[in-house]
């Protein structure tokens, strides 16, 4: 399509996924003004000094209002409270998309409240750290990275053209396919990790004795793996009971998993554990 430039794009939640989509639009040149709407004072001074936003408001209404482009980039589980507030004071031919990790349960509680003449993208950018809030947004979060769209039968092709071509000038590969794919998708291989990160982490805790902690003795491994687990708790709170029926059936399939290794060592199985654990690493090999 041809280029597509925002007048004004209004970021809802200035964090790492917020801001860093606004710094990368920033540096592609596609965006002119830019607010940021948040309740945290502290963390919206802090986007307006890194130069994600160009003004701040704590008020929806005010934010959104002219806005071409408004990105709700809220905990899940606030996403249809914060869009039924901005949508009544979006203007005609204005385009809401998000960046929330589940589709299915957030398309399900703001298509009924859309507008006639405003649009809606529903959008997942698959990036991210363990960091949040705007000093942890960059503008390169985003290049060779995966975004994910999962329009209904009442999104507008044209308007899905035009969040494709700007998630695309962020630096990302766009992907377009249905809610429930998407949040079956994501559920194997983004939520299932952060749990078993948190419950890996939990779980060592509890083995500490009350003289000592062993977590102190953790090395390379133990943190790379359980890097996740510094994530925003709310945020994965939220995705878990957003997206729970799909987890839950990720989670048995990990937790049989899980019970066919503790039986091999239960047994003395050397064979099955070595078959177990070359299957893991040719499969893990093969993603790299």
């Amino acid at each position: 399509m041809a280029e597509f430039f925002v007048p004004k794009l209004a970021v809802v939640g200035v964090g790492l996924i917020g801001g860093s989509f606004a710094l990368a639009l920033k540096e592609a040149g596609l965006v002119g003004e830019i607010v940021g709407i948040g309740r945290g004072r502290a963390n919206l001074e802090t986007a307006r000094e890194k130069g994600i936003i160009d003004a701040f408001t704590h008020s929806l209404s005010e934010g959104v209002a002219g806005a071409d482009v408004v990105f709700l980039s809220t905990p899940v589980q606030t996403l249809s409270k914060v869009a039924s507030e901005v949508l009544p004071h979006m203007k005609p031919g204005a385009i809401l998309t998000d960046g929330g990790s589940v589709k299915a349960e957030v398309i399900a509680a703001i298509e009924p409240m859309l507008p006639a003449d405003v649009h809606f993208v529903p959008g997942h950018p698959v990036a991210g750290t363990e960091q949040s809030g705007a000093a942890a947004a960059f503008a390169t979060l985003y290049r060779g990275r995966r975004c994910i769209l999962t329009p209904t039968s009442r999104t507008s092709p044209d308007a899905l053209e035009k969040i494709k071509y700007l998630w695309q000038a962020a630096g990302s590969d766009v992907v377009v396919m249905t809610p429930e794919k998407h949040d079956r998708i994501l559920a194997a291989i983004s939520h299932l990790p952060h749990m078993v990160a948190y419950a890996l982490v939990d779980a060592v805790d509890n083995c500490s004795d009350e003289n000592e902690n062993i977590l102190n003795y953790s090395a390379g491994g133990f943190r790379d793996f359980t890097r996740i687990a510094s994530s925003d708790p709310t945020m994965w709170r939220d995705i878990a009971l957003s997206n729970r029926a799909a987890l839950l059936e990720v989670i048995e399939k990990f937790e049989k998993s899980l019970t066919e290794v503790k039986q091999d060592i239960a047994a003395g199985n050397s064979e099955g554990l070595f078959e177990f654990f070359l299957r893991s690493k040719q499969r893990r090999d093969a993603i790299i």
